[in-house]
């Protein structure tokens, strides 16, 4: 009964104001989402908690969140599903992400890190040079990291819902940093949650970030030490394979039968990117069929790898290793993957 009369004297209200029914209300349409957003926060404390998460780190934060309506804004032209616009050629991406500035810094930062490279390339296998690569590519060489409040930033993606199941464990993740002593201060980065100088999401911030230079913090944020050490590990759980390159550019002879090297599964993840590549065929079969290194030599006849042709026939193409996958781990992207395989070799 006290519900109702409070809803009957609202509406009351309402109509005194000249609004009517259905009529959205700014300032209470926004009251009523940071109410709903609040709730939602506090829903969350049940799995904090059961990832070791202190109450003291939930009760100094929750109360410092608003939606960030930026994010959502940004996250709603990202791609959902649905057709997709046609895949436009690799070459124009090339001289814009592997140009002679970007190599220029990339082979400074190799000199300065050459020591420390050396030494987690001889651990890891990972090669220094694939490493700056990366480093180059996600903050061209830490000139850039975002400037979102992770925190915010992924409580409103998580709370908005479009893509719950991703963010949510992020936002998780991002207090569990929060709760292990990593300062506030740091935890900024794009708007959907990469962070520091290889831009890793909080997840993989857990797993995967080390300590490079032995101050027993794994610091991604200002320890191109650490960046560099935590991005050669990453690979190093991708399954990046000692002493094999990521791929090769090769000519393609106009006599291939393009169909009969095609491949016969359909993969689940990232479709549009290995729909692109033909099956696997060792080395010394793709030399039989005509194929040839534009520079260099090929690898061992016996490594596996397929072929892209990111520009169609008749341009250069490229076989590809296990190793190329790895990098397809960090971002799923073929025109991100050639470009960082191309801006290592440059740089080396």
């Amino acid at each position: 009964m006290r519900d109702s009369l409070r809803s009957s004297a609202f509406s009351l209200l309402l109509g005194l104001a000249g609004v009517t029914a259905g009529t959205v209300v700014p300032g209470v349409a926004q009251a009523q989402d940071v109410t709903d957003f609040r709730a939602y926060l506090e829903s969350l404390r049940p799995k904090a908690r059961a990832m070791g998460i202190s109450d003291a780190t939930l009760d100094s934060v929750f109360p410092t969140l608003t939606p960030n309506p930026r994010v959502i804004a940004l996250d709603q032209t990202q791609p959902g599903g649905g057709a997709y616009s046609p895949i436009p050629n690799f070459e124009p991406y090339r001289r814009q992400h592997v140009d002679a500035a970007r190599i220029r810094r990339g082979q400074t930062a190799y000199q300065a890190n050459r020591a420390r490279l050396a030494r987690i390339e001889a651990e890891t296998g990972v090669p220094e040079e694939i490493m700056v690569a990366i480093y180059g590519h996600e903050t061209n060489y830490g000139s850039y990291v975002g400037d979102f409040d992770l925190i915010r930033s992924l409580a409103t993606l998580a709370h908005e819902g479009r893509r719950r199941t991703l963010f949510e464990p992020e936002l998780l993740a991002t207090l569990k940093m929060l709760d292990n002593g990593v300062p506030r201060s740091r935890l900024v980065g794009s708007w959907a949650g990469a962070t520091g100088y290889p831009q890793f999401l909080p997840s993989v911030y857990l797993r995967l970030a080390k300590d490079g230079d032995g101050d027993g913090r794994a610091d991604i944020w200002t320890s191109e030490a650490d960046a560099l050490a935590s991005i050669a590990n990453y690979f190093v759980q991708a399954g990046w394979r000692r002493g094999q390159p990521w791929g090769v550019a090769v000519s393609v002879p106009s006599s291939l039968n393009r169909a009969s090297v095609a491949a016969k599964t359909n993969p689940a993840r990232c479709p549009r990117v290995f729909n692109r590549h033909s099956r696997w065929l060792t080395m010394a079969e793709w030399r039989k069929l005509g194929l040839a290194p534009q520079s260099g030599t090929w690898p061992a006849d016996t490594v596996m790898a397929t072929l892209l042709e990111p520009d169609g026939p008749g341009k250069t193409a490229y076989l590809l290793t296990g190793n190329y996958r790895a990098i397809l781990d960090y971002n799923c992207s073929n025109f991100y993957a050639l470009s960082v395989g191309l801006l290592a070799d440059a740089v080396k």
